[in-house]
């Protein structure tokens, strides 16, 4: 493993642990070379790859970090922690690997997503929303807050 900082090569597992939905396992690393420690994390790559439909029709091998990154913009400076993003960008993994399907749309995803955030942030809730539903105008925002307040169904 490279180290961010120096890209030297030499490191040593300080600390392995399983997250806490037991998807990935956490290592702190400490490099031999200039003494700063890092976190990887380690996942099962497996038959499960899964494509993605973009919305123009092309396809893309499902990136969990590209989750991750939106999820993170919605919740820039609100007061949710990176450990929770990194659960629910999990549980969306989770859920796309329980439907089945090799390729899914990326509607799908979005929803997903969408359902992760409302449970997390409404303020990052709506955020993600804007983006995703392309809202136009404050109609388009004040609909979707109305629609937030409705009680979730299961």
């Amino acid at each position: 493993m490279r180290c961010p900082y120096c890209q030297q090569d030499d490191d040593r597992v300080l600390d392995s642990r399983a997250t806490d939905d037991g998807t990935a396992i956490r290592r702190r690393r400490l490099c031999q070379a200039c003494g700063r420690r890092f976190t990887t994390y380690e996942r099962i790559e497996g038959d499960e790859q899964i494509r993605v439909i973009k919305r123009d029709g092309r396809i893309q091998a499902f990136e969990r970090r590209k989750v991750l990154q939106g999820m993170l913009i919605a919740c820039e400076k609100r007061p949710v922690s990176t450990a929770d993003l990194e659960a629910a960008a999990n549980r969306v993994y989770q859920a796309l690997l329980a439907d089945g399907e090799r390729e899914v749309s990326s509607q799908r995803i979005g929803e997903l997503v969408m359902q992760e955030l409302r449970r997390l942030d409404q303020v990052a809730y709506v955020r993600f929303a804007s983006v995703y539903r392309q809202f136009k105008d404050i109609d388009d925002f004040a609909a979707e807050v109305a629609r937030m307040q409705r009680p979730e169904r299961p």
